[in-house]
């Protein structure tokens, strides 16, 4: 499948839920000096996330153009880390929660991507028992293909459990793909970031 393909398919799932397309930001932030460019597709809606000015709707779906130099160290290293790119995002602006966005994100991996439930994993925040309960038993997915991380993994921002938010901040969780042979001993999501491929 295609990059344009795999954009059109995920902005179409989600219009078809009640989002807004929204185009891409600039890559350099209007009005936002703590930025020195677009890294993320949340970017553009910190003040609906702050609470500061709404808009007239409360689902938005974006393809956002990113450019992002904290790991660059990676590029070239990592078949995943680049400076640019496109951030798929759906975002609810005091709308649906947690629950909505487990079980979209999974029905997309699985009806648009063609992806095999088994190959699936989830990881969460350490403490989010409630993402655990969504991911099982609303979704359906296997206990022990549901991965618990510290705040270094799903929290953003990572610090801000032991320095104290900055902004909008809280637990994340995200969903690997399975890609099969392994060369790392007990291969597993805490160790093996080769074979378990993060894509949501």
């Amino acid at each position: 499948m295609k990059t344009d393909e795999v954009r059109s398919r995920f902005l179409e799932f989600f219009e078809k839920r009640g989002h807004r397309i929204v185009p891409s930001d600039s890559l350099i932030p209007h009005n936002d000096p703590t930025l020195l460019f677009t890294g993320a597709g949340m970017n553009q809606f910190k003040e609906q996330f702050l609470g500061l000015r709404p808009l007239g709707f409360s689902r938005a779906a974006t393809c956002q153009k990113c450019l992002r130099t904290g790991d660059l160290e990676n590029v070239g290293v990592t078949p995943w880390h680049m400076t640019f790119f496109e951030m798929l995002g759906n975002f609810s602006f005091g709308d649906y929660f947690k629950r909505e966005a487990c079980e979209w994100a999974w029905q997309f991996m699985l009806e648009e991507m063609g992806q095999k439930p088994e190959r699936m994993h989830a990881t969460i925040y350490e403490q989010d028992d409630e993402t655990f309960e969504i991911w099982n038993r609303l979704v359906g997915v296997p206990a022990e293909r549901i991965w618990r991380f510290d705040d270094k993994s799903n929290f953003w921002p990572e610090s801000a459990p032991t320095k104290g938010p900055n902004g909008p901040c809280g637990p994340c969780t995200e969903i690997l793909i399975d890609t099969g042979a392994s060369t790392v001993p007990d291969s597993s999501p805490r160790n093996d970031s080769s074979r378990f491929v993060e894509v949501w």
